[in-house]
């Protein structure tokens, strides 16, 4: 929080508070209350800064009197830091501009294979589907029907019918949920995942008013590998991070090349 040592005659607004020496001005909160704020909440966002500015600056006198010339030369840490931001900022915007974002399935499909191990499941994951219907709905025979049709007519009949006739519905058979999700979500007691789901692949469950229709397509249990279409992304984000790596390394290599080719450094000792 800036503040002049002693009140200036060309500094704007009335001093609000003093620390020993230093002073806080009406000017230095510019900005800080939003227009539009009621009159009450002004004077407590007014008050709540200066008791903070009070309290910084009481901390900030108390460690310049506390520490050694020598604590208090940071020139070489803000020397560093802004270093390091330039380097930073520098790398990015070239990474970016670089950058090959474009990562096949086969590049997928290699990376998952060989490092297949690595990808062992932190929790139990579902494919499923389910349809929400009424209690005493005089259309769940069709339903029953549509859910034995061949895979190939099957989705589309359930999806016609859902349209029409069900309260809810979820009929995305590709994506992996997580267990987590499905209990907090679907009226099922799973005590013991493996289990139940062995011997319930397809239940219906009536919560209320409602009758829930669930269909377990696949599922994998925690520690088992999981799958690569469920950690797809992961993958994908892993090769593209190793990619920015490598074009981090590259670039500095290429300037330390360069700069030696063009005689731009030298060294003083022998190495």
């Amino acid at each position: 929080m800036d503040a002049c040592k002693r009140p200036l005659a060309n500094k704007e607004g009335n001093v609000l508070a003093r620390v020993n020496d230093e002073y806080l001005y009406g000017s230095d909160l510019k900005g800080l209350v939003p227009e539009g704020t009621p009159p009450a909440d002004s004077i407590a966002l007014v008050k709540n800064y200066v008791r903070n500015w009070i309290k910084t600056t009481l901390l900030i006198q108390q460690a310049e009197y506390n520490l050694s010339k020598q604590q208090l030369n940071f020139e070489q840490q803000l020397n560093d830091y802004k270093n390091s931001l330039i380097i930073f900022r520098y790398e990015s915007e070239w990474i970016k501009q670089n950058l090959d974002t474009i990562v096949s399935d086969a590049e997928i499909e290699s990376y998952y294979q060989q490092h297949a191990s690595n990808f062992e499941l932190k929790e139990n994951i579902a494919k499923l589907m389910y349809i929400v219907l009424d209690k005493d709905s005089k259309d769940e025979g069709e339903f029953d029907k549509a859910l034995k049709l061949p895979d190939s007519l099957k989705l589309d009949r359930l999806e016609n019918l859902c349209k029409e006739y069900a309260n809810s519905f979820y009929l995305d058979t590709a994506t992996w949920v997580r267990f987590n999700w499905i209990e907090e979500n679907l009226p099922l007691e799973m005590y013991n995942p493996e289990q139940y789901l062995n011997k319930n692949t397809f239940v219906k469950v009536t919560e209320g008013d409602d009758l829930y229709l669930i269909k377990f397509m696949e599922y994998k249990i925690k520690d088992d590998v999981s799958p690569i279409d469920f950690e797809y992304n992961h993958i994908r984000n892993i090769i593209i991070n190793k990619r920015k790596m490598h074009l981090a390394k590259k670039l500095r290599d290429d300037i330390y090349e360069n700069a030696i080719l063009n005689n731009e450094f030298e060294i003083y000792y022998n190495e």
